[in-house]
């Protein structure tokens, strides 16, 4: 009989990544940076160390100079400047790529994702050997018409991928690095993490974690936008669920 699939055992957690896609969010980094510290520096005292990457996807405010005086008033924060705007998910993929963690954070940049429930994800992520602990947002803190929305997206791309994600659109997720860096990279690939990783055989856990409201800045896209770009990637990866294939070694020569 043949063995199922299993990943290697990751061991614990030594170095975090976060990786923070960032358009137009001057107003929002300086409070964010100083959040992450008030909410990674507990783990330092336990030997770990964090290093956040912001990427600047072709910002028109002043961004871009606000990642420059944090980087440089703290060696724990960095960035990567796009020539152009890209979009959220190149954000994601070029962070992937400049992570040097054994796991990375996602999250947004315009404070709704609270970085104070990062520690309890990575508490999850070790006990339950997770290879991915994705946010749940429970009490969210948008209108009323972007709440239906997400909820109508969630469960149109949960019913054609047999998924059981409640939450595919919450930014904050804790996972396994190498295996964020083989997940296919393309534009709206962010809407379907979850579903990218399982490709790959990973445990994924959700957790229950805080929405706060938007403070400073605007929305970056409209209801009808994120429907449009969503339901085309769905049948892609839908297709690419059908056609996935994966192998287990048995021997080596």
């Amino acid at each position: 009989m043949k063995k199922p699939y299993t990943l290697p055992v990751m061991p614990q957690i030594a170095t975090i990544s976060l990786v923070i896609p960032v358009f137009n969010e001057e107003d929002n980094l300086p409070i964010l940076a100083e959040q992450i510290r008030q909410a990674l520096e507990p783990l330092e005292a336990q030997g770990r160390t964090f290093k956040t990457i912001f990427i600047d996807d072709g910002s028109r405010d002043g961004s871009l100079a606000v990642m420059r005086d944090i980087a440089k008033a703290d060696p724990r924060f960095c960035y990567l400047a796009f020539a152009a705007n890209c979009g959220q998910s190149a954000g994601f993929g070029a962070g992937f790529e400049a992570a040097q963690g054994d796991v990375v954070v996602t999250m947004d940049a315009d404070l709704q994702n609270d970085p104070a429930d990062i520690p309890a994800m990575i508490e999850t992520f070790e006990a339950q050997d997770a290879d991915m602990v994705i946010g749940w947002r429970q009490k969210r803190r948008d209108s009323w018409i972007k709440r239906i929305a997400s909820k109508i997206g969630n469960n149109v791309r949960n019913r054609l991928t047999r998924e059981t994600v409640r939450d595919t659109g919450c930014s904050l997720k804790v996972m396994r690095a190498d295996m964020a860096r083989r997940m296919p990279m393309f534009h709206g690939m962010h809407r379907f993490m979850p579903t990218l990783m399982k490709l790959q055989g990973a445990k994924v856990v959700e957790v229950p974690v805080n929405h706060r409201p938007r403070e400073h800045g605007q929305s970056k896209y409209g209801t009808l936008d994120r429907a449009m770009a969503g339901g085309y990637d769905l049948f892609a990866v839908r297709w690419m669920q059908s056609r996935h294939r994966r192998w287990e070694i048995k021997e080596r020569g």
